[in-house]
């Protein structure tokens, strides 16, 4: 079996002038994996998905997708398809037309490039033949990643690709990814939604100004050293209250409102501090009727991770698209 990365990033520079976008990234993808990029606006996410899109070169560094060095042309490696800043569209044609086009431009037949395929894999079967100017942004969306997986693509690059989209299309778009991975597709995906990113992801690389502070598994960021806040319901508040207070390691806080509800305990601690509270709950007779974190262990480590640095720089934007050309969707 061909254990070969499907990406491999080290030391990826780029600037505008004198904003430093990238600053020394390295990136692993592995084959079949579904990779999460998370940062702040201006972290250098954009900058780092139009390289692998072809649509910028790094200024230093060594970037090898699937298996090839990525040289100084402009343009989408073999094999890599996807959008950044959502999908460009002819908004006077319908979404098959769109498609049609594309195939077009690509030098294939609209008859055999599998259109009707992808649409209903998406779940856009209904709408192909309405023009896609009345389209939502979700929608927009899922035809974006139909245009991608025209090709084929063995590594597929999305920016926001559950983006406006509804729960029903968001499952759907979550289906499809899971689905192409489990089949040996590689997807690097950036997204601001942290339920997103843990839904799908098995790893995640976190940038803040241009670094990476973070990558590797999901499992990590919620490892026993990194403190948690949790909501806790108890049959008795006060005496729950009195033993979080009592239990080494833990410490009742304020809600994010700036409140200490009656009824309700938010309780900082380690995961092996709360399971001693835990005990002691149940030791007490006191029933547990709800225990779960207040912020995901993704979202938390987000948050302390990218707080306490610099100002974030801002990117200059790589493109904004316009009508769908190669470039945006792979070759």
């Amino acid at each position: 079996m061909d254990t070969l990365p499907a990406l491999q990033a080290r030391g990826i520079t780029k600037c505008f002038g004198d904003v430093i976008a990238l600053d020394g990234v390295d990136l692993d993808v592995a084959q079949g994996q579904i990779h999460g990029l998370v940062g702040p606006n201006g972290a250098g996410k954009t900058t780092l998905l139009g390289l692998l899109l072809g649509l910028a070169v790094a200024d230093s560094g060594r970037l090898e997708i699937l298996g090839t060095p990525v040289g100084r042309e402009l343009a989408a490696p073999d094999g890599v398809a996807g959008f950044v800043d959502g999908p460009g569209l002819y908004p006077s044609l319908t979404a098959r037309q769109n498609l049609a086009a594309l195939a077009a431009l690509r030098g294939h037949d609209a008859r055999t490039a599998g259109i009707d395929d992808v649409l209903d894999e998406v779940g856009l079967t209904d709408v192909a033949d309405d023009r896609t100017r009345g389209f939502s942004l979700g929608m927009r969306q899922r035809l974006g990643l139909a245009a991608a997986l025209l090709t084929k693509p063995r590594l597929l690059v999305l920016d926001e690709p559950a983006n406006g989209l509804d729960p029903a299309g968001k499952r759907h778009v979550h289906g499809v990814l899971t689905r192409l991975a489990a089949d040996g597709t590689s997807v690097v995906l950036s997204s601001h939604r942290m339920d997103d990113v843990e839904a799908l992801c098995s790893e995640v690389t976190i940038l803040a100004t241009g670094r990476v502070v973070f990558s590797g598994p999901l499992g990590k960021l919620a490892a026993e050293n990194r403190e948690l806040d949790y909501r806790l319901i108890t049959s008795d508040p006060s005496a729950a209250r009195l033993l979080a207070d009592e239990t080494d390691g833990t410490r009742t806080v304020d809600d994010a409102e700036g409140r200490r509800d009656s009824g309700v305990l938010v309780v900082r601690a380690l995961v092996p501090a709360l399971d001693e509270l835990v005990r002691r709950l149940v030791h007490a007779d006191i029933a547990l009727r709800e225990l779960a974190p207040v912020a995901s262990p993704l979202e938390t480590a987000f948050l302390s991770l990218t707080e306490p640095l610099t100002e974030p720089l801002t990117e200059k934007p790589i493109a904004r698209q316009q009508p769908i050309e190669p470039q945006e969707a792979g070759k």
